[in-house]
């Protein structure tokens, strides 16, 4: 059987995490490493000034006292005997389209898995309100994931998969919308009087780019975005070239 390691963002015990695992037991042998915590918008924040702990709590299970970014470096370079065929992280409690793919431990964690030229698959359900069904994203992961391990994916690529609660079938291959969201602060005094601000989001309901992550959440359709690590814009290398002479120090005396 191949081999899955599943982590995530929300914690070790979150339930999307555990609808991951349970839908994925027949399909491959699944090891968990994940954080011990909430860690929501860590991105790929690294531990670099304390310890990173590390708690076996299960066979094939460990959490993890740092970052989704932690625990795969933990599970990749320290816990594994071999690296896995596939990582999937989540599934997560909210949506991660747009920006927000910046900001997600979600995506952090599976990117880290690019880096390390794995395939990778972050899964996120798209819901405004509290009581999350993970199920129908954990039956799609389990249709999704054998047909990575077949195909496989590019090197340095990863799928940023978006499932919404109202999911009526469809599914869509899309890019990656623009800003999404407006940013919202509440502000509000301690009873010491020290000033502090809440930060949230509202969502744009207009505006909403065709063939895009947002478009097809909007619509109720499954959204598999490739995102991958070069970050490297390709036209702007051509673009600056000419500025080489302006700012070569050597030719300047």
């Amino acid at each position: 059987m191949p081999n899955i390691l599943i982590t995530n963002d929300d914690g070790i015990h979150a339930p999307g995490l555990r609808a991951l695992v349970e839908a994925l037991q027949d399909v491959a042998t699944i090891t968990v490493v994940a954080p011990s915590r909430d860690w929501s918008a860590a991105a790929q924040s690294l531990t670099l000034r304390q310890p990173i702990y590390c708690d076996k709590i299960a066979e094939r299970e460990h959490a993890i006292e740092g970052t989704p970014a932690d625990a795969m470096i933990l599970a990749l370079h320290t816990l594994l005997k071999q690296k896995p065929d596939l990582v999937i992280s989540g599934i997560n409690r909210g949506g991660n389209v747009g920006e927000n793919v910046y900001y997600s431990g979600t995506v952090g964690a599976a990117m880290e898995a690019a880096i390390n030229r794995i395939p990778a698959i972050a899964v996120s359900v798209v819901y405004g309100g509290r009581e999350f069904d993970f199920a129908p994203a954990a039956d799609f992961i389990r249709i999704l994931a054998p047909l990575v391990l077949r195909e496989g994916l590019l090197p340095g690529v990863m799928l940023n998969v978006n499932v919404p609660q109202n999911w009526g079938g469809e599914i869509r291959f899309t890019q990656q919308s623009s800003k999404i969201t407006r940013n919202l602060l509440q502000p509000g005094s301690d009873p010491r009087g020290r000033r502090y601000y809440w930060l949230s989001e509202q969502q744009f309901s207009e505006g909403i780019e065709p063939g895009t992550d947002h478009a097809a959440i909007r619509d109720g359709a499954i959204s598999i975005t490739p995102l991958e690590v070069d970050r490297t814009h390709g036209p702007s290398l051509d673009h600056l070239s000419h500025w080489a002479k302006s700012l070569d120090q050597s030719k300047r005396s």
